[in-house]
């Protein structure tokens, strides 16, 4: 789907409907708001409701979300939905939630985000949080198959998004590494290339080569539905991506380059010393014998990728979603596929954490904070004390959003398509 199609609000049903595909899962016990810019539908945030306090509690956690959503400067409106399992039994949902959501609504009446409606979401049943019209909000609420069964999710669904399990889930996962064991032939595969290209880390055309290599993967990835990008990736080449991914500097030029091009990838691995520029060493490998399964697109003007020629960007900036303007979500989006078909569950060391990390900084660029968490966690129980993935933990306990994802214009959702 690209950002110009768009998807039609009919009822309630539809934004509750849509919400779960925009963050890849069904919330639980959280607070999902949405910014209106008039009719349209703008940026998404989704935060753990605040645990029962007083009344300057809810006071912080409704300037929190303040702080926020007035990153959407062309918002003025927003919607609320609560999605919460208590009170439903005994019929004092409703009066539980109203304190949280009155907070809410007076934080952000002082910045003209007035609250156009809310909901409340439980397990079984939902409800308009402000109705009290038996006939149209009869308790304990609506059944919840309205919102699985809405015209706009049935539309997101026939348009190939998929809905995972909660983070937050025991009993069913989210699927961020392959069940079973690994291959023995992948396993040999990621030995003999990794010490044929131990030595070759900081050669510069082995770098070119790499990503070249990892583009086209991606390239063929994003235009396969789930579940049939991978079938085609020999052992050779899931033993070669692994072992790319134990070289940290391949490993960050990788998330540069899915996010911004491989210009930005080579400019600042060269910035910060990474690959010599002696090309006069063989490669270490044959990209030709890995089995890719396409080639990557080459613009007019040589470099490699599918948008042509772009804007060079400092590490930084992207690993903060600052730059560019807009990423390429099809690229992102077919890393954190590729990734969690490359691990299986369970696995520990150098590539699991990797693998994991980058899936959790993919998640946290598509603003959803709980899977993020879930990744990184992980990463840190395949390899205590994996840098990056520290790092990324710590910039998320700070709370921080990225700001791809605070801008209505380059967030995930509005790639997934745009509301109204």
């Amino acid at each position: 789907m690209t950002a110009k199609e768009t998807l039609s609000i009919h009822q309630p049903e539809d934004i509750l409907g849509y919400i779960p595909h925009l963050l890849g899962y069904w919330p639980e016990d959280s607070l999902v708001a949405i910014t209106m810019q008039g009719k349209l539908l703008g940026a998404a945030l989704r935060v753990d409701l605040p645990a029962a306090g007083s009344g300057r509690a809810l006071a912080d956690f409704a300037e929190h979300v303040r702080n926020y959503l007035i990153a959407d400067t062309l918002a003025d409106g927003v919607v609320l939905a609560v999605y919460t399992e208590r009170g439903w039994d005994d019929g004092r949902v409703v009066r539980r939630s109203l304190p949280l959501l009155a907070q809410l609504q007076q934080t952000l009446d002082h910045v003209d985000l007035s609250v156009r409606d809310a909901w409340l979401v439980g397990p079984e049943y939902w409800r308009n949080a402000f109705c009290a019209d038996q006939e149209c909000c009869p308790a304990p609420g609506l059944p919840i198959d309205r919102i699985r069964n809405s015209q706009l999710s049935a539309e997101m669904v026939y348009r190939g998004s998929t809905i995972g399990p909660s983070p937050r889930s025991r009993a069913n996962p989210p699927v961020l590494a392959r069940p079973g064991v690994l291959d023995a032939a992948v396993s040999a595969a990621e030995s003999d290339f990794a010490k044929r290209m131990r030595l070759s880390w900081r050669n510069g055309s082995c770098f070119d080569a790499v990503l070249d290599v990892w583009l086209r993967v991606l390239d063929h990835t994003r235009t396969q539905p789930d579940g049939n990008a991978m079938e085609a990736f020999t052992p050779e080449l899931t033993g070669f991506l692994r072992s790319t991914l134990g070289v940290p500097a391949w490993r960050d030029g990788l998330m540069i380059m899915a996010a911004a091009g491989t210009g930005s990838a080579k400019a600042g691995a060269a910035a910060f010393g990474l690959c010599s520029s002696d090309s006069s060493e063989p490669l270490p490998f044959d990209a030709n014998g890995l089995g890719l399964p396409t080639k990557a697109h080459r613009s007019a003007d040589g470099t490699l990728g599918t948008r042509g020629k772009r804007n060079i960007f400092a590490y930084a900036d992207i690993l903060l979603g600052v730059e560019p303007a807009v990423p390429d979500w099809g690229h992102l989006d077919a890393l954190q596929r590729v990734l969690s078909y490359l691990c299986v569950e369970g696995e520990v060391g150098e590539v699991a954490a990797a693998a994991l990390t980058l899936q959790g900084w993919v998640a946290w660029c598509k603003g959803s904070g709980s899977y993020a968490h879930a990744c990184l966690v992980r990463a840190n129980s395949a390899r205590p004390g994996y840098r990056l993935a520290e790092l990324l933990d710590e910039i998320l306990g700070q709370g921080s959003i990225c700001a791809w994802a605070s801008r209505p214009e380059s967030a995930w959702g509005s790639y997934k398509g745009s509301l109204h």
